[in-house]
């Protein structure tokens, strides 16, 4: 399996469109409330891109050997930095290796600790705890609940 990295405003909207509007996507995004236009994508992508410029590291679309499967990467939440990754159901189990890939490059970043907050509908989170993510406490981001993992190595 060969992993690329792009700018989210290098892919193309049909294709974010499959992934917004995947139904085994969305129902583990409680945040993901609004409307997918073309402006709308566009917008988001241009957004996500500019934290690079901003924070020094940012988020990544993710190819898997040439096909699109979804993005991840460091986003700034607070004063820290927050791992998200969003695949396409048929890429899921390459989210390990994805983590891996993502925590290896924060020591280049220079980013310290790393959080990851899942909705209580992710269920199986025994994982976390093998690639180095501690349960650390619940919080409320714009009126949805939360729970933080952390890692501190």
């Amino acid at each position: 399996m060969a992993f690329t990295f792009h700018p989210l405003s290098d892919i193309p909207n049909e294709e974010w469109f499959h992934l917004w509007n995947h139904p085994d996507v969305i129902r583990h995004m409680p945040l993901a409330t609004e409307r997918w236009t073309d402006s709308a994508i566009t917008e988001w992508a241009k957004g996500k891109d500019a934290q690079w410029q901003a924070n020094g590291y940012g988020p990544w679309a993710i190819r898997i050997d040439g096909a699109f499967a979804g993005w991840g990467g460091f986003q700034k939440e607070g004063g820290e930095a927050d791992l998200a990754l969003v695949l396409l159901p048929g890429f899921w189990g390459h989210g390990p290796a994805l983590v891996g890939h993502f925590m290896r490059s924060r020591l280049e970043l220079g980013i310290g600790p790393v959080s990851i907050l899942l909705p209580p509908s992710r269920t199986r989170v025994k994982g976390l705890a093998r690639i180095g993510f501690l349960f650390d406490c619940e919080v409320e981001y714009d009126g949805q609940r939360f729970l933080k993992f952390r890692a501190f190595k």
